[in-house]
């Protein structure tokens, strides 16, 4: 089939490559326009264009999606399907062009965690498992008709950034096997029941705060769902120093939230809420993410001193 594909983050790449190396044809790569960033405002291109001029596929960037200008050029393509993966809400006008449709992954198994941070809200709500999603695309936000679904377990260990990662690779090799159905004419779209409906706001640097007042678990789940970026954070004398990885300890102490009850050369155990929180990679305000083991070896504090919300 005759593919337009649609995304902008590098969460899209191993999607745009896999469906590259398939037998199915990207006539064009649509993606976002390129912005200034830094300090110097250097215009930087996409993940996504990045990876299109590698693999020299024809690259659109329109600034508004339900311009006339842009509809054209997509008319012209002739597309059979569009595939979006990471990217804008697509205009109801855009969505009658191609001939089967578009369709849409998801990280998250709809009608679970609809919107724009599943991974995140997934382990931040200590869930057990996640997957992937992909759908039909309708002109409300996740709410298509689903095509296919895949499990995976969200591990004690797992970060959003390592969640990130496995997603991507079974939902990769997923799309192009929907894409094969979709040829044939093999799929069966079963609709998303809205009583189970959940949703997964977009993630603000804000809400990495840490309250010390709350269980151990929960602000573990907040570090691994916000880790490595924006980070879950706190205050060590008037420093803003990230944690981005953690263990746990159900051990009760009578100091207060926040404490640091022990500390030797290799570990730190802080008192929370209930029970220990045992950080394992931290990152000081303007350093490097460093281990536990790394990091105590600079850290100017002791057993008695607090970490402030």
């Amino acid at each position: 089939m005759k593919v337009v594909f649609m995304g902008t983050p590098d969460y899209a790449d191993p999607y745009l490559r896999l469906i590259g190396k398939s037998n199915h044809q990207i006539i064009s790569v649509v993606t976002g326009p390129d912005k200034p960033r830094g300090r110097g405002q250097k215009l930087s291109k996409t993940p996504v264009k990045e990876a299109a001029e590698k693999l020299n596929l024809t690259i659109l960037q329109p600034e508004k999606l339900d311009s006339p200008e842009f509809s054209k050029q997509i008319e012209k393509l002739e597309p059979d399907i569009f595939v979006v993966v990471a990217f804008r809400i697509l205009p109801e006008s855009l969505l009658q062009i191609p001939r089967k449709g578009a369709i849409n992954l998801h990280a998250s198994l709809l009608p679970r965690y609809r919107g724009a941070a599943p991974i995140n809200w997934a382990i931040i709500n200590g869930e057990r498992e996640t997957g992937i999603t992909i759908f039909q695309i309708k002109p409300e936000v996740d709410t298509g008709e689903i095509l296919y679904q895949e499990k995976i377990e969200i591990k004690e260990d797992d970060t959003a950034g390592s969640l990130h990662d496995k997603l991507s690779r079974i939902g990769a090799k997923a799309l192009v096997r929907v894409l094969d159905m979709v040829e044939r004419g093999e799929v069966k779209p079963i609709p998303q029941n809205e009583k189970l409906a959940t949703y997964a706001p977009k993630i603000k640097p804000e809400m990495g705060r840490i309250d010390w007042s709350k269980e151990a678990k929960n602000i573990k789940n907040l570090i691994h769902g916000l880790s490595p970026v924006p980070g879950a954070f706190s205050f060590f004398k008037n420093k803003r120093v990230r944690f981005l990885k953690a263990n746990i300890e159900d051990t009760g102490t009578s100091y207060s939230p926040g404490t640091i009850v022990y500390l030797d050369k290799k570990c730190m155990k802080i008192q929370t809420g209930r029970g220990l929180l045992l950080p394992s990679m931290l990152q000081t305000e303007g350093k490097k993410p460093l281990t536990v083991t790394e990091f105590i070896k600079g850290f100017r504090g002791n057993t008695g001193d607090r970490f402030i919300s």
